[in-house]
This record gives structure tokens, sequence and C-alpha cells, in this order.
């Protein structure tokens, strides 16, 4: 492919990327790959090329684009080289017209924007979570250790007990040690809010919202599995890609429970006021995970985020249900917006006069409100807001 045509053919991405973000559609990374799975003639340099252009320019475009081609010349403002690729030749985008629409760039959407600076997440802040994230894993410590594991490259390490760091696109998972369960990819900020819980051996521990089991799998590590480790969510798909995860962690998860939305109280009863700590990794809006999937700012809005704070709520009323007297109640989110963290909190503890807020402390980020906040710009993590919460 001719660099026009790669131009091109990511102008086409973009067009399905956007129609999909405006109609809650698959995400980037499976539209990308699925486009790329039926164009066999494009070689791995032009995949490369072609995914690269993609994402640099959702990165550049702050509101939701018009189109893909105003996308890529939102791309071209910020890289001039490219302005002659719109060539008008066989496989290459038209030229450029005077007046032609072009994206508007920024962080996020306006709206957005203006929720993120009530939060304390603006400037060098706010920027940060547009920056490509660095490749974290996390050494199962009950296979493999930090200081003596022999791996193909030498991470960094990080301030999670058992964190590493690679670069990006480190190809992991092709590592034998990935194969064997010896590590895990989990970003440094995940692998620091598990930690948060400080969950022991011999505990009772339930992950309320584990999805695909990337930090039941630090809690299994953690309790050297020994305890009662009960994993839930209501999602059949996520879950179900716990068991083979587990079985290569070496990891043991006591019971994965599929719950039914509006209806979990039925199905933890058996483990109601009965245990030692209970984690919430609630569903969030993702702002501190943009790093990642920067397409997800234009998938949210100011009734979706209301729907999730209000099902944040729920979960917490339900796994405070779930925790012995004495016991802690960790709540997480990978957002940086106080309406689901700090202000979440401090609305459950002022509603729940039985439990009060502990100090987190950890080896990163800082105190926020009645929790703790990590972030792309200070910590070089992804975004975190986490609360552990002890009843009295």
């Amino acid at each position: 492919m001719t660099p026009a045509a790669r131009v091109a053919a990511a102008i086409e991405v973009l067009d399905g990327i956007i129609e999909a973000a405006r109609g809650q559609g698959a995400p980037a990374d499976r539209l990308l790959t699925e486009w790329l799975r039926q164009r066999r003639f494009a070689g791995s340099k032009d995949r490369r090329a072609i995914r690269d252009l993609v994402y640099r320019a959702i990165r550049a475009c702050g509101p939701i684009p018009q189109s893909g081609r105003a996308a890529l010349l939102r791309l071209v403002e910020e890289q001039p080289d490219l302005a002659p690729l719109f060539d008008g030749s066989a496989y290459g985008p038209a030229p450029v017209q005077p007046g032609e629409p072009v994206a508007q760039g920024g962080v996020a959407p306006a709206w957005l924007v203006e929720r993120l600076a009530a939060s304390a997440i603006a400037g060098a802040e706010a920027e940060a979570l547009l920056a490509r994230a660095p490749l974290d894993v996390r050494v199962n410590n009950l296979k493999a250790d930090r200081e003596t594991l022999t791996l193909p490259q030498t991470g960094d390490r990080l301030p999670a007990a058992h964190g590493l760091r690679f670069a990006p696109d480190t190809a992991v998972q092709g590592w034998d040690a990935y194969q064997d369960g010896s590590i895990e990819v989990q970003d440094g900020g995940s692998q620091l809010v598990c930690e948060a819980v400080q969950a022991q051996a011999g505990e009772t521990v339930i992950d309320l919202c584990a999805g695909a089991g990337g930090k039941t799998l630090a809690l299994a590590a953690a309790m050297r599995n020994e305890g009662l480790l009960i994993a839930a969510d209501t999602d059949r798909s996520r879950l179900s890609r716990l068991a083979p995860r587990a079985e290569r962690a070496g990891a043991r998860v006591d019971r994965t429970v599929l719950l039914d939305p509006g209806r979990e109280a039925a199905a933890l009863q058996p483990w109601m006021a009965a245990a030692d700590a209970v984690l919430v990794d609630a569903p969030c809006s993702g702002t501190g995970t943009w790093r990642r999937n920067p397409e997800a700012r234009w998938r949210l809005t100011p009734d979706g985020l209301a729907r999730l704070v209000q099902l944040q709520g729920r979960l917490l009323t339900l796994a405070s249900g779930l925790v012995r007297p004495g016991g802690r109640l960790v709540y997480v989110t990978c957002s940086l917006l106080d309406e689901e963290g700090a202000e979440q909190i401090s609305a459950f503890l002022a509603a729940n006069p039985e439990w009060q807020a502990e100090s987190v402390d950890l080896p990163a980020g800082r105190q926020h409100g009645p929790g703790w906040r990590l972030t792309p710009h200070t910590d070089g993590t992804d975004g975190f807001f986490v609360a552990r919460l002890v009843k009295r």
C-alpha cells in the first residue's frame, strides 16, 4: 500500500468507529481488527501504519468528529507532513478543499472537560489522559518472584509490590513466563488498588464486579490460595474467561457467581455479613483509561454518567451487606470524576454512620477526599479512585 492509500484506509476505519461510537456499537480495537482481517492484501507494515494513524487521529479529536476524513484533517493540523498524501491518487484520499470540515481538537467534549476540571483534572493532568500507555505486568507470586524471574526483556520496577513496566506493544503474550502464568498483564495502578484490599490468607474475600478476573487473580495471589475467594459478575461472557486464566495462574477461585441484575442479593445470600473484605470494582465512565481506549470519551453522555453513578450507589449498598462487623469494603473506579469517586463515598458515609473511611496510603498517588487517587500525569498509571471503608 502507498502512504496515501494507508491514509484512505484509516479514514474508512475511522468512519466505522465514529458510527459505532454514536450508536454505542463495537469498540474501536474490535472494529479495526475486523477491518484488517477482511483485507488480507494489507501487509504487516501497512497494518501497523493504519492502526497508528487511526489512534493518533482519535487522540487528536476532542468531541466526536463529523467523519473519518474530518478526524484525519485534524491530525494533519498537528502533522503537516500528512497533507501531501491527500493527493487524489487511485487509492488515496481526495485533495483537501477550502472550507472543508475539520474535527475539533481538545481533551474531550466540552461538558466532560468541565466535569474533569471540577474534579481537579485540568491542564497537564487532563492532557495526560490521552498519552500512550506503557505495558505493565504483575509477577504472579504464586509461581515466581519479581527479584529472581528472568524475562526476555528487563522491565522497570513499579511501586506495586510485584509490578514491572515495559514499552507499549511489547509482545509479552509470546513469552514463556506469560504462557505458564508467571506474569499477568495488569496496569500498575490496578495492581496498587488490589493491594488496598489487604487480602490475607485464610480470609473470606468477595470480588463483587469481577469481570474477566484480572483483580480476582491478584487477590488470589495475595491470599496465597488460602481462604475463600468468590468472584461475582452479571456478565456471563466475561466471567467465563476467569476459569482458564485462573488455571494458567495456579490461582484458586472457590466460587464464581453469575448475578442477575437487580436480584444480586439473592445469589449472594449465603455470604451476607460473612466477608472479611469485599472489592467493588464498580462499572464507571472509564475516564482514567482513555490512554488505552481514547474513543471511550465519545461514547459517554451526561445521562449515561448519571445511570452509572446510580448503579455505583446501589452496588455500595449491596456490598455493605456482605461485610461482617469489623470487615472492610474497598471501592474502586477507573474514573477521575468526583461524582463517581469522592462524592460517591462521601454520600455513602453520610447515609451509613456505622461505616468509616480508613487511610489507604499507597506507595503512589495521594489523598483525595475520603479516598486515594492515582493519575496518569502524576503517577504514570491509569486513573483510579480507591476508598477503603471499615464497618464498625
